[in-house]
C-alpha cells in the first residue's frame, strides 16, 4: 500500500482478551477458511444448482464468474480500507455482508437471485480476506507467536480448497445444494460475535480511495466475461456482444487513464514497470484462467458423464491437491538454489502437457485415465509455480508498497480465472453446438418416444447423445486451455530474467502467501 500519516495511535493487540492468543487465531483462521472454501464448495454443487434453477450450461458460469469477479476485482480496495478505517472494523463488515450473502444464496429461487448474492458474496470476501491477514500482524506480537499464526493461515489458505472439495460433496449428497451456502451462517455469525472480544482495533491512516478505479476495472472486465459469455450463446455479430466489449475497452481505458493520475492509485501502474513483476502476472493470468475452466468443466464430466455423486466428485479432486502440495513444497525448498525461472518453465510445460491430454477426453473416457492423470500432471505444475510466482511478484519492490504487489498477484489469479472460464465458456458453447447437430440424427433415428417428448420441451439431448455433446465441447475447451498454458510457458522462458541473488532478501516471506 501507499505510504500514509498516521491518525490514530493505538498499541496492536490493547483491546485483545489477555491470554486467548488461540481464540483470536481461530477467528481470523475461519474467516480466511470460509473465503478460500467458497470458490471449491459451490463447485461440486454445481450440476445441482443447474438442475434446480435451470441455469444454462453457459449461464452456470456465471455463479462461479460472479464470485470471483467481484472478488478479485475489489480486493485491493479491501485492503485499502482497511487501512484507512480500521481493520478489525472493516473485517467485520466483510464477514457481517458475506453471511447475509450466503444466506440469500441459499433461499434463492430464481437464477439472477443466486447471482446477487454472490456478488455480494465477493464483495463481503474482498472486504474481509485481505484484513484478515493484516490483522494477524496487529493481534500477534513479532517473533515466534506471530510466526506461527501466519504458519496457520497458509496452512488454512491452502488446505481450504480440499476441504471445501468434501464439504461441498457431503452437504450437496446428504443435505441439499443449498447448504454450501448456508453453511457460512453459523460461522460468520459466530466470527462477528468473537472478533470484537478477541481481536483488538488497529491504527488507522490517512489516505484516499481509489473507488474510480476499482468500479472501471472491475466493471470492465465484468463486462468483458459478459461478452464472451454471451457469445457463446448469440454469436459474435450479436449487437449487445459488440457493444460489451466495446465497453469494456472504454472502461479499462478509462481505469488506465485514472490510475495514472492518481496520487493514491489502488493499482500503481510502476508495478509493471519492471519485466519480471509483468511476467509474472501473465503467468498467473494465463494459468489462472485454464486452472478455473479445469475444474468447472471436470465437476460436470465426472458428475454427467461418469454419474458421480457429488461426495464421490469431491473425492475425485483431492488427488489434485494433493500434488499441488508436493509442488509447492518442493518449489519453496529448492527456490533459493536454483532461482524461480527453471520452476516457472517446468510447472508451465506440465500444465501445458496436462491440458493437452485432457483435451483427449471423450465420452468413453474413464475416470484414471481422461481425468486423473492428466489432472495430476497439471496440479503438480501449478504447484511448481505458486510459490515461485508469489515470491517473484514482490522481488524488487520497497518495503512499503510489497502489499499491493503481492495483492495485485492475488487480483490477477481471480480475474484471470474468470477471464479463462468466460473463454472457455465461448469455445466450449461452439464445440457443443456442432456436436448436437450431428448427434441429432442418430437422436431421432434411435430414440424413445418419451426421450422425444422430453426433448421437445427442454431442446436438451438425454444420454448417451447428450454426453457426446458435453464431451466434445469440454475437449475443445481443454484445447483453448493448452493455449493459455502455453503464453504462461512463453511467458516463464522470454520474459522471466531474475536471478537467485534478486530473491535473498526475500527468503522466508512465501509462507503466508500460500493462499
Amino acid at each position: 500500500m501507499t505510504t500514509s500519516q498516521l491518525i490514530k495511535d493505538q498499541k496492536p493487540g490493547a483491546a485483545r482478551r489477555e491470554g486467548r492468543p488461540g481464540i483470536a487465531l481461530a477467528v481470523i483462521a475461519a474467516c480466511q477458511l470460509m473465503v478460500v472454501l467458497d470458490a471449491t464448495i459451490v463447485n461440486i454443487a454445481l450440476p445441482h444448482i443447474q438442475d434446480a434453477l435451470k441455469f444454462s450450461t453457459t449461464d452456470l458460469t456465471w455463479v462461479v464468474s460472479a464470485y470471483t469477479l467481484t472478488f478479485g476485482g475489489l480486493l485491493l480496495l479491501g485492503g485499502r480500507a482497511g487501512d484507512i478505517l480500521g481493520r478489525r472494523r472493516v473485517f467485520m463488515t466483510g464477514i457481517l455482508l458475506f453471511t447475509f450473502a450466503s444466506l440469500l444464496g441459499g433461499l434463492a429461487q430464481e437464477p439472477w437471485q443466486l447471482l446477487a448474492a454472490r456478488v455480494l458474496q465477493g464483495v463481503g470476501g474482498a472486504i474481509a480476506s485481505p484484513t484478515s491477514l493484516a490483522l494477524i500482524t496487529t493481534t500477534f506480537p513479532e517473533g515466534p507467536e506471530r510466526n506461527r499464526a501466519f504458519g496457520v493461515f497458509a496452512a488454512v489458505s491452502a488446505g481450504g480448497g480440499a476441504i471445501g472439495l468434501l464439504a461441498g460433496g457431503m452437504l450437496t449428497e446428504w443435505l441439499d445444494w443449498r447448504w454450501v451456502l448456508f453453511v457460512n451462517v453459523p460461522i460468520g455469525v459466530l466470527i462477528a460475535v468473537l472478533t470484537p472480544l478477541y481481536i483488538s482495533e488497529s491504527e488507522r491512516h490517512s489516505g484516499r480511495f481509489d473507488i474510480a478505479g476499482a468500479l472501471t476495472s472491475t466493471g470492465g472486465m465484468a463486462l468483458l466475461v459478459y461478452g464472451f459469455i454471451r457469445a457463446a450463446d448469440e454469436g459474435w455479430r450479436d449487437s449487445l456482444t459488440i457493444g460489451s466489449f466495446g465497453i469494456a475497452v472504454v472502461l479499462l481505458l478509462a481505469f488506465a487513464f485514472i490510475e495514472s493520475r492518481a496520487k493514491e492509485p489502488i493499482t500503481p501502474l510502476r508495478m509493471f514497470a519492471d519485466r519480471n513483476r509483468s511476467g509474472t502476472y501473465v503467468i498467473m493470468l494465463s494459468l489462472a484462467a485454464a486452472m478455473f475452466g479445469m475444474f468447472f468443466y471436470i465437476v460436470l464430466f465426472v458428475q454427467n458423464v461418469l454419474d458421480y455423486t457429488p461426495i464421490q466428485a469431491g473425492l475425485a479432486f483431492l488427488p489434485v491437491t494433493v500434488v499441488i502440495a508436493l509442488g509447492a513444497g518442493l518449489s519453496q525448498r529448492f527456490l533459493p538454489v536454483l532461482g524461480p525461472k527453471p520452476f516457472m518453465l517446468t510447472g508451465s510445460a506440465l500444465a501445458v502437457a496436462g491440458l493437452a491430454w485432457q483435451a483427449l477426453i471423450s465420452s468413453d473416457s474413464s475416470y484414471v485415465g481422461g481425468v486423473l492423470g492428466p489432472m495430476l500432471i497439471f496440479g503438480f505444475g501449478m504447484g511448481l509455480n505458486f510459490v515461485t510466482l508469489t515470491i517473484t511478484a514482490v522481488s524488487g519492490v520497497a518495503q512499503h508498497e510489497a502489499g499491493a504487489a503481492s495483492g495485485l498477484l492475488n487480483a490477477t489469479q481471480q480475474v484471470g480465472g474468470s477471464l479463462g472460464l468466460s473463454i472457455l465458456t465461448t469455445v466450449f458453447g461452439s464445440a457443443s453446438k456442432d456436436e448436437a447437430e450431428k448427434q441429432l440424427p442418430h437422436f431421432m433415428a434411435d430414440g424413445s418416444a418419451e426421450q422425444k417428448a422430453e426433448f421437445a420441451k427442454t431442446h436438451q439431448l438425454p444420454a448417451p447423445w447428450g454426453h457426446e455433446v458435453l464431451a466434445q465441447g469440454i475437449s475443445s475447451g481443454f484445447v483453448a486451455a493448452a493455449s493459455m498454458a502455453v503464453l504462461a510457458l512463453a511467458s516463464a522462458w522470454l520474459v522471466i530474467k531474475v536471478r537467485k541473488s534478486d530473491l535473498e532478501a526475500l527468503a522466508g516471506t512465501a509462507g503466508p502467501g500460500l493462499g
